[in-house]
C-alpha cells in the first residue's frame, strides 16, 4: 500500500445525513473509489464515521476530509474533525455542480454526489480549511436574526392592512399586531446596536467595514452581512467565485440554434448576500453617476430596468470584495477624473 499518493472522505451533507465515499490515488495517478456509506449528521454518526475511515484508510497517508459548504449544516462535521486533529477541505458547491457535469454520472444521487466530491478532492490540490473568526459566525447569526425578524414584520403588517380593510375590523386583532410590530421594532434595534458593538471588538475589521461603506448605497449593516455570510471571503479568490457564490451568476440554455432560452440568473447559491445587494443597488442608482451610468446604458440597450438593477447589485458586491482585498476607499470621483484624463490626452 506505499503506492498510495493520496486519500479522501468525501461528505455529501445534508440536515440529518452524511453520505460519504472514501478514495485513494495512487502513484500512477490511478484513482479509486471504492467505499460508500450514510451517517447521521450529530456527534454520535460524526465519531462513526471517524471510526469506519481508520479501518479503511493507510495508515502512512494522511486522510484529507472534502465537502460542500451547504448552507450551515456542514459545520458541526467541519467544526469536529477539526477539533480531532482532521485535514478538512470545504468547497464552494458551484465548483462542485460544474465538476460533475464533466463526469459520466448520468442519475444525481447523493451517493453519486459523494463521488464527484471524492474524484474532485483526490484531482484537485485544495486549500486546508481553517476555522473562521468567531465575529464572523456571530455577525452571520444576528443578521440572519434580523432578516428573519424583517420577514415576520413584513407579514405581519400584511395581516394588519387585511384586518383594517374588513367591513367590520376586530379591535383587539389590530391592537395585539400593533404590539407585536411594535416588539419587532425594539428586538430589530437591539440587533443592530449588537451588530456595531461586535464589529467595534475588532479594530482591522471595522476600519475595513468604514471604508466599504464609502461606496454609495452600502451602510456598516450591509457591509456586516457580507462580512458575515462570506467568513471575511474566506473560501473567495475571485469575483467570479463570489458572484458564483452569491447566485448572481447568469445561465443560458442553448443548444445549436434550435433551442436558445432566456438568460436568467441562477438563483444557486447564497440568498443572503443577493437580498442584501437590493436595496443598495437602488440607492447607488440614484445618487453616484457611475453606477447610474451602467443602470442607463443597460436600460437602454435592452429596456429591462430590473436586469439593470441586478448587474449594479453585481457590481457593488464585486466592489466590496475589491476594497476589502485592496483596503481602499470607493472614489466618488473616478468618473469625473477619467473624463478628465481623456480630455487632457484629447487636447495634447
Amino acid at each position: 500500500m506505499t503506492n498510495i499518493l493520496k486519500q479522501v472522505l468525501a461528505a455529501d451533507v445534508a440536515k440529518n445525513e452524511l453520505v460519504v465515499a472514501f478514495g485513494r490515488m495512487s502513484q500512477d495517478t490511478s484513482i479509486d473509489i471504492f467505499a460508500y456509506k450514510t451517517f447521521s449528521n450529530n456527534q454520535k454518526g460524526f465519531k462513526g464515521l471517524l471510526a469506519w475511515v481508520m479501518k479503511l484508510a493507510v495508515k502512512e497517508v494522511k486522510v484529507r476530509f472534502v465537502m460542500e459548504a451547504t448552507g450551515v449544516y456542514h459545520e458541526k462535521l467541519a467544526y469536529y474533525l477539526t477539533a480531532q486533529g482532521h485535514e478538512v477541505s470545504i468547497v464552494l458547491p458551484n465548483k462542485i455542480s460544474n465538476y460533475a457535469k464533466t463526469l459520466e454520472i448520468k442519475t444525481v444521487t447523493d451517493k453519486t454526489a459523494s463521488q464527484a466530491i471524492c474524484q474532485f478532492g483526490l484531482e484537485r490540490k485544495l486549500d486546508i480549511w481553517e476555522k473562521p473568526k468567531e465575529i464572523f459566525r456571530t455577525i452571520k447569526q444576528l443578521t440572519r436574526e434580523r432578516d428573519q425578524l424583517i420577514a415576520e414584520r413584513t407579514m405581519i403588517k400584511n395581516q394588519l392592512h387585511a384586518e383594517k380593510t374588513e367591513a367590520y375590523p376586530n379591535k383587539d386583532s389590530i391592537l395585539r399586531m400593533n404590539k407585536r410590530i411594535h416588539l419587532i421594532n425594539q428586538q430589530e434595534k437591539e440587533i443592530r446596536l449588537a451588530v456595531t458593538k461586535v464589529i467595534k471588538q475588532d479594530d482591522e475589521l471595522a476600519a475595513k467595514i468604514d471604508k466599504i461603506s464609502s461606496i454609495p448605497g452600502v451602510g456598516k449593516l450591509t457591509a456586516a452581512i457580507v462580512m458575515g455570510e462570506t467568513n471575511g471571503f474566506e473560501l473567495i479568490r475571485s469575483k467570479k467565485q463570489l458572484i458564483n457564490y452569491a447566485g448572481m451568476n447568469v445561465k443560458e440554455k442553448q443548444s445549436g440554434t434550435s433551442v436558445k432560452g432566456k438568460p436568467k440568473m441562477s438563483k444557486k447559491g447564497n440568498r443572503h448576500l443577493r437580498k442584501a445587494m437590493h436595496l443598495p443597488a437602488l440607492s447607488a442608482i440614484r445618487h453616484d453617476l457611475r453606477f447610474k451610468a451602467v443602470f442607463v446604458r443597460l436600460v437602454s440597450k435592452h429596456g429591462i430596468k430590473m436586469k439593470a438593477v441586478v448587474a449594479v447589485q453585481k457590481k457593488i458586491l464585486e466592489m466590496i470584495y475589491t476594497l476589502w482585498k485592496t483596503d481602499a476607499e470607493y472614489d466618488r470621483n473616478y468618473l469625473q477624473k477619467i473624463s478628465q484624463h481623456t480630455q487632457v490626452c484629447i487636447n495634447n
